[in-house]
């Protein structure tokens, strides 16, 4: 029996038994990324795609994704290859990589305007340790490393990636812990500490879906910008101000396709409320 240390979760594994997350599995006396090399998904996207709009702007990434998420939001996306039965299949059928290779091929890419690795799509934090030992050598070519996560994972986890990553964004999914626990299957605190944590070492971007009926009120959009705003620095420097917030348009998906889509007004009046403490705020999916 071991325990996995990566989420709130933690997980007690026999031996090979897979966590929660479907990626993180027990080998001795360990819990190890089952996932580990295992790519389902590679594209070389613009980098205002994770969406980052004030890092290296007009730049291309090379951005990859593994299989699996300690999350069960009932909007994702990539749930084929986040957390459905079907993303635990095709974690057996996904091509490998090692990180010499994606490494080697982030370079190769450079005269098409790539300027590093984006781990993306389903959720990096689960499989850090490829994360960390791909963006290591990524970094040692001069090359930049982007993580884009849910931001559920402990601080041990953030202290072994902060030396190679350059910057993030994290989803910060709403403002109550009703909605983490209830709606989503996560942990509200635990993405706060990992928020606070991260911008102290790298430079962090914001991402807030509106879902109707869920996280999409006035008065919850001003206590999440007055939360960002209030973010400290490395030395204890004000930097939330500076800290972009990403406010999106949920479209019906996958579990939520009994709702309309938010609407398009209520997105452009929560971003003008979240300019009223941050510097930075842009609207997507409108």
């Amino acid at each position: 029996m071991a325990v996995c240390e990566v989420c709130f979760r933690h997980c007690r594994l026999s031996e090979g038994q897979t966590g929660f997350c479907g990626a993180r599995i027990c080998k001795g006396d360990s819990v190890i990324a089952g996932n580990y090399g295992r790519v389902t998904s590679l594209a070389l996207d613009p980098i205002e795609k994770k969406p980052l709009s004030r890092f290296h702007s007009g730049s291309m990434i090379l951005s990859v994704g593994s299989c699996g998420c300690n999350l069960r939001c009932p909007f994702c996306q990539n749930h084929e290859i986040s957390w459905s039965k079907e993303a635990f299949s095709r974690s057996e059928l996904a091509e490998t990589y090692s990180p010499e290779q994606l490494a080697a091929l982030a370079e190769k890419l450079r005269p098409r305007g790539n300027i590093g690795l984006a781990f993306t799509y389903n959720e990096p934090l689960i499989g850090w340790e490829f994360v960390r030992d791909t963006a290591r050598l990524v970094r040692e070519r001069g090359m930049k490393n982007v993580l884009v996560t849910n931001g559920t994972a402990e601080p041990s986890v953030l202290d072994e990636l902060s030396p190679y990553i350059d910057a993030m964004n994290i989803d910060l999914k709403g403002f109550t812990a009703d909605y983490y626990n209830n709606a989503l299957g996560g942990d509200f605190d635990m993405v706060k500490r990992f928020i606070e944590g991260a911008v102290k070492f790298c430079h962090v971007e914001l991402t807030t879906l509106i879902v109707p009926g869920e996280n999409d009120s006035e008065d919850e959009m001003r206590r999440i910008s007055r939360w960002v705003s209030e973010l400290k620095g490395a030395n204890g420097e004000s930097i939330g101000a500076e800290v972009p917030l990403h406010i999106s348009r949920f479209f019906p998906r996958f579990k939520m396709t009994d709702r309309d889509a938010t609407d398009v007004g209520l997105i452009y009046r929560l971003a003008d409320i979240a300019r009223e403490r941050l510097k930075y705020v842009y609207t997507g999916n409108c």
